[in-house]
């Protein structure tokens, strides 16, 4: 009699469905898949590339951070925007960050881009998509000005203009009207500007405020917060009240300091001879 194979076979498994079929019939809630939100943008110039990026960090429906950075620092000269999981995108850029610098190091030459994606391609592919990490790469090396897009699979693009993110069809749309080859540096930033101010206004999961990164072949310059199209405002009137406009229908005061008394009990002398 043979043996039964403890190898699964060719194909698909679908056997964990019937035990998800079976786990909602009792009353268990699946978990589903988070709803993040960011729009961050990339394109190319005549001199280098432009990174754009918001400022807003949900939980849910909450807005958790009004402010948070979404560039990431990869290299003097490599940057990398992220969308998905906040935790995701920070400590894996800071991880590939480390390896680029190790292997800068190693090799004695600069790091180039499409070093970098591989190595963030390859980290995320191994993780099936469960890392939640959206990234958009630009930086310029020795072979020119690169821009990829890596997805939370693996898989990538490399594109003269690129967005990611639950903002990037609003994004898109402005790249695809007005982005041109060989822009100078204030079309391109504007461009971008643009193209986040779009994710902003027309995507809940986007908000606050916008930041951009312009990479060249000599210079990276981070502009934190360079367009603020959310300020607050001073309001038209003071909404003050006196005091005992709201009556106090009644009032209960409650100590939280315990009250104890300590009683010291005298017990036997310890022998010291």
């Amino acid at each position: 009699m043979a043996a039964t194979s403890v190898y699964k076979g060719q194909g698909f498994d679908f056997s964990n469905s019937i035990r998800n079929d079976f786990l909602q019939q009792g009353g268990v809630v699946l978990p589903r898949a988070t709803s993040t939100g960011t729009t961050i943008v990339g394109c190319l110039f005549k001199d280098g590339v432009v990174l754009g990026a918001d400022t807003r960090a949900t939980a849910g429906e909450i807005v958790a951070d009004k402010n948070c950075e979404k560039i990431h620092y990869i290299s003097e000269s490599i940057r990398c925007c992220g969308a998905g999981t906040a935790a995701d995108t920070e400590f894996v850029t800071m991880a590939i960050s480390s390896n680029i610098e190790l292997h800068a190091l190693s090799t004695g030459r600069k790091p180039r881009v499409a070093t970098a994606m591989t190595m963030l391609k390859q980290y995320l592919y191994r993780y099936q998509g469960h890392v939640g990490a959206a990234l958009v790469l630009g930086g310029v090396d020795s072979m020119g000005a690169h821009l990829f897009t890596v997805h939370p699979h693996g898989s990538t693009d490399k594109l003269p203009y690129v967005t990611m993110g639950s903002g990037s069809l609003a994004a898109m749309a402005v790249f695809e009207s007005g982005w041109k080859a060989n822009m100078e540096r204030d079309e391109a930033l504007k461009l971008v500007s643009d193209a986040i101010a779009a994710g902003i206004f027309n995507d809940l999961g986007s908000g606050s405020n916008i930041d951009a990164c312009v990479i060249t072949a000599t210079h990276t310059e981070m502009l934190r917060n360079f367009v603020k199209p959310n300020e607050r405002v001073q309001k038209e009137r003071k909404y003050n009240f006196r005091h005992g406009t709201t009556a106090i229908k009644s009032e209960h005061i409650r100590s939280l300091v315990v009250s104890e008394e300590v009683t010291h009990l005298a017990g036997e002398a310890m022998d010291v001879s």
